[in-house]
């Protein structure tokens, strides 16, 4: 961890990096600019110091992160120490695993297509769709 003073912060962008929320600064800080991230409840900016207490809200997609910052870090290194930088609140855990699930249920029900359709395949299609069957 790069930073151990409580009272030095952190630029936003570089903590978000640093804990391997976003892959590069530039993609976490046009999550910030496009009001993805809220720190303490307020949507922030990307230059905005973040402290060892305060709780950080982060939309990626589907899922929603509620973490709480444990630790100062503005350089990037393991997985192992990203994780040790914030914790997640359980109902966090919980709602992401939900819309895990979900997602994974729609994605079983939709038909997978493994390949494109040959001639017979293509006939077939159009009786169907001519109300004709198959």
């Amino acid at each position: 961890m790069a930073n151990a003073d409580s009272d030095a912060g952190v630029r936003l962008d570089k903590w978000l990096w640093a804990a391997r929320f976003f892959k590069t600064r530039r993609l976490a800080t046009e999550a910030i600019k496009g009001g993805k991230v809220d720190v303490d409840g307020v949507r922030a900016k990307p230059a905005r110091e973040v402290r060892v207490g305060q709780e950080i809200h982060v939309t990626k997609g589907a899922y929603v992160f509620e973490v709480t910052v444990e630790a100062l870090s503005d350089k990037r290194g393991p997985a192992t120490q990203a994780r040790a930088l914030y914790t997640e609140s359980e109902e966090s855990v919980r709602r992401r695993e939900r819309v895990r699930t979900e997602q994974r249920a729609a994605a079983a029900a939709l038909p997978q297509v493994h390949h494109r359709p040959d001639r017979r395949d293509r006939r077939r299609l159009a009786a169907f769709k001519r109300g004709q069957g198959g």
